[in-house]
């Protein structure tokens, strides 16, 4: 996945690579390599490892190559955009954030801004925190229950796939006090809102189908645990969470698309339920068995389950990992912030949002050529009263 922050003046790369190579070090977690164990792939301590800055390319988050040196980090910059990438074993977006703004903070010093280390900007002085990179699931997984995370199958929305390599984006910036203002009026949240959208749109995709049968539209949702749960750290730690309408029983409207997403996720995210999902997984993690299985087995049995199973229970991913909170000397050089998510295995489209300021921006990336659900997703918004200026990367 990839975050970016767009700033007020073109980007010195010159800059750039200095402030990385200073703020890599406070950062001991994403200087690592992937190892090729017995039993287990592993994190290999590397502390030389300085990702070089690039120019941005063309399709973002490309597939990752183990045997590159900058293969789990990448820095890009492209006019006065800067853009970090990460592969999503090292940390989620809640870690990645903090080393986003913790990069721009120093470039921006770099340029003679006193940028203070408050609202998640680390100081690259100061030595790293062993919390900070800590494995936070076992520490929480002593819950009596346990519970798994099972569903059937859900709508696959697909179409013509592209070459390989290639990752559409379209991006949508909307003021954040229009869709505020939208979202009250259904009495639910922004994500809330967002996600009802997208499922209505999936949903109007899928009956243009003319199935004779119409599967769920459900959505994959990551939740930071971190205000559940309190945890420094900045690896992992998250859980995902599936509201889903199900057109077989009839129309919806959106109103009650609204409601039915904005009470399933009131009545599923709470501590006691996230608590025995964790239980259940770090129970797996210490199986004696598995952890006897050769890693080529491993790979085996993972590669066959997720063909199964691993995107079957859900249409899309939405994410939105809220507000981009940072000092206010950065507030004056920072335009506005994005994230994309990178290609599924299925090549389906997913969906980011994330805000800064009074600008939201919310992104579809994929790997098909048609871009109808986007447009159903965005004429809807308008039709809300929500305006939207539309960036993307596609050709056409």
């Amino acid at each position: 996945y990839r975050f970016s922050v767009v700033m007020d003046a073109p980007v010195d790369p010159q800059r750039l690579q200095k402030a990385a190579d200073r703020v890599m070090p406070r950062f001991p977690g994403l200087q690592v390599r992937l190892r090729r164990g017995v039993f287990w792939y592993y994190f290999d301590a590397d502390p030389s490892f300085l990702p070089q800055v690039e120019p941005d390319i063309a399709n973002p988050c490309q597939p990752i190559r183990f045997s590159s040196r900058d293969r789990l980090l990448r820095i890009f910059y492209y006019e006065s955009r800067i853009s970090i990438e990460l592969f999503h074993a090292l940390a989620d977006g809640a870690g990645a954030l903090v080393f986003l703004k913790t990069l721009t903070a120093e470039y921006l010093r770099q340029t003679g801004v006193e940028v203070p280390c408050t609202d998640g900007v680390l100081d690259p002085a100061q030595p790293p925190d062993p919390e900070e990179w800590e494995d936070a699931y076992p520490r929480y997984a002593t819950s009596r229950a346990r519970r798994s995370l099972k569903a059937g199958p859900a709508y696959n929305y697909t179409g013509t796939p592209e070459p390989f390599y290639t990752l559409n984006v379209i991006m949508g910036l909307i003021p954040v006090e229009k869709v505020r203002a939208a979202a009250k009026r259904y009495g639910v949240s922004i994500t809330e809102f967002l996600a009802a959208g997208l499922i209505q749109a999936l949903i109007v995709r899928q009956r243009s189908e003319g199935r004779r049968k119409e599967r769920p539209v459900a959505l994959v949702i990551p939740i930071n645990l971190r205000p559940w749960f309190p945890s420094k750290t900045l690896r992992n730690f998250i859980l995902t969470t599936r509201p889903f309408i199900d057109p077989e029983l009839g129309d919806y409207t959106f109103e009650e698309i609204a409601a039915q997403v904005h009470h399933y996720m009131r009545l599923h995210i709470n501590r006691q339920e996230m608590q025995a999902y964790i239980t259940q997984n770090v129970s797996l993690q210490r199986s004696p068995l598995l952890r006897l299985i050769p890693r080529p087995l491993k790979n085996w049995g993972m590669a066959t389950g997720f063909r199964m199973l691993g995107e079957r229970p859900y249409s899309a991913t939405f994410t939105n990992p809220g507000v981009f909170q940072i000092p206010a000397a950065m507030q004056e050089h920072i335009l506005r912030t994005e994230m994309i998510l990178g290609q599924s295995y299925s090549g389906r489209t997913n969906c980011a949002a994330i805000s800064m300021g009074d600008t939201l921006a919310i992104s579809f990336s994929g790997t098909m050529k048609e871009a109808n659900l986007e447009r159903d997703f965005f004429r809807w918004l308008v039709k809300e009263g929500v305006p939207v200026k539309i960036l993307s990367n596609r050709k056409d």
